[in-house]
């Protein structure tokens, strides 16, 4: 199978730029849209991580069972990605995206009325199987209305939305549970998450054609007979080498981002005994170097990777591995080389993060796939989400933080690894376009 830069470059080497006004409006439009609903899934996600601490101290909820919560929610997440993909290539992305954020609200709000373990546990992993409607729905909506020529660019800005919804996220649940109470830090967020999926539901626009205008790039053709190319089933897909070398990749820089993202404000409250809005704020500089990452690293790959991007990849997963060890050797320092060494593992990790899931997706399915493409990437990534809430409360209590940080270390090598042999593959697959896999 080949990816669909390969097949739109072969058809139409070099895209005319669109300078038709209606497309631009309709680009803004779907950029604008997409962006802020994928940023507000964070606002029913990130909850649980600024509350933590206090459902510890106030309600008795051990390490253990947080952690299993969370485990639980990751297992419905993952499992949930490769039913969303195909749904998404099935029912379109704008009713998926509406049904995945109003359900995820009402499963925040029943988390908020909680105040026991297991009620907390099935509200969090039916929120778990709606959040994986995100990313999938998102990236497909995204990928009619822009050229492969400039994807690296335009998606390195646009996956700027977990990182800017994630810190704003943190930022709004934090101050709801210092000011309010840990309750509100789950309601407010839901009724916002409800308004922007009916502003999805009401003017999200799927492709160019609905309007009339012609697709940004030809679709490929199957045959003489100048029908489009079928969309391939998952099982195809997932025959295909790369996906699987992406996805486990991807499986490493999972388990290392949400190990953070869940666990960092507990760790900084805990471990490094800041209080608890410092914890909670502190957090925020890993989100900000991430928005920096993605950005750069994506401009990157459209300027001097175009046709491989992923070489990009392996430095940058390698220098995240030592920026790991140095937070963990010096972050304790100080409040500012706190912050600034939590930037640059944000800036490291969430450059390939955001060109793994979604540049390299919608290259890889193009129309027709990439919700099937993101959806088995992510998938597989966030399997190894699944374990980070055990593994971090296992090896923190068992071998101390120390061992945990050393081991993401390990984890950025391995992932490194399969980065490079990934890059191999894509090349390959340019240099001998008829073989049967990639």
């Amino acid at each position: 199978m080949r990816t669909a830069a390969q097949r739109s470059d072969d058809i139409h080497p070099e895209p005319p730029v669109a300078d038709d006004p209606a497309l631009l409006r309709l680009q803004l439009r779907v950029f604008a849209l997409t962006w802020l609903s994928y940023a507000s899934y964070y606002f029913t996600r990130k909850n649980l991580s600024v509350v933590k601490s206090r459902l510890h101290e106030t309600l008795q909820i051990s390490t253990t069972e947080l952690g299993s919560i969370e485990t639980l929610y990751l297992a419905s997440y993952a499992i949930g990605q490769f039913a969303s993909g195909a749904l998404g290539d099935r029912i379109g992305a704008r009713r998926l995206l509406a049904l995945g954020m109003i359900g995820s609200a009402a499963a925040t709000f029943v988390f908020g009325a909680s105040s026991t373990v297991l009620p907390f546990a099935l509200a969090f992993a039916v929120n778990g199987f709606l959040q994986s409607t995100g990313w999938s729905g998102n990236v497909k909506a995204m990928q009619p209305f822009f050229s492969s020529q400039s994807r690296g660019r335009v998606m390195g800005l646009w996956t700027t939305n977990y990182q800017a919804g994630g810190l704003l996220a943190t930022a709004v649940a934090t101050f709801l549970l210092t000011h309010i109470g840990w309750r509100a830090a789950f309601f407010g967020p839901a009724l916002w998450v409800v308004a922007v999926g009916l502003l999805v539901a009401l003017f999200l626009v799927e492709k160019p054609e609905d309007r009339g205008l012609p697709p940004v790039e030809p679709e490929p053709i199957a045959s003489q007979k100048g029908q489009p190319e079928e969309a391939p089933t998952l099982m195809t897909l997932l025959r295909l080498p790369v996906l699987w070398t992406l996805g486990l990749a991807y499986f490493g820089l999972k388990l290392i981002r949400y190990s953070l993202l869940f666990w960092l404000p507990f760790y900084l409250k805990q471990f490094l005994h800041y209080s608890e809005a410092q914890a909670g704020y502190l957090s925020l500089p890993f989100e900000i170097g991430g928005i920096v990452g993605s950005i750069v690293v994506g401009w990157l790959s459209d300027r001097f990777f175009r046709h491989s991007r992923l070489k990009i990849t392996v430095p940058t997963m390698l220098l995240l591995g030592v920026s790991l060890i140095t937070y963990q050797l010096v972050g304790g320092a100080g409040l500012w080389v706190n912050a600034a060494l939590l930037s640059c593992v944000g800036f490291l990790l969430f450059g390939p993060d955001s060109l793994l899931s979604g540049t390299m997706s919608q290259d890889i399915g193009g129309r027709a796939a990439t919700g099937r493409v993101a959806g088995i990437i992510n998938g597989m990534g966030s399997v190894g989400a699944i374990f980070s809430p055990l593994i971090v409360a296992k090896v923190s209590e068992a071998y101390g933080w120390s061992a945990l940080f050393f081991g993401f270390c390990a984890v950025t090598v391995m992932a490194a690894a399969l980065l490079f042999v990934s890059a191999r593959l894509v090349e390959r697959r340019q240099k001998h376009p008829v073989s049967p896999s990639m």
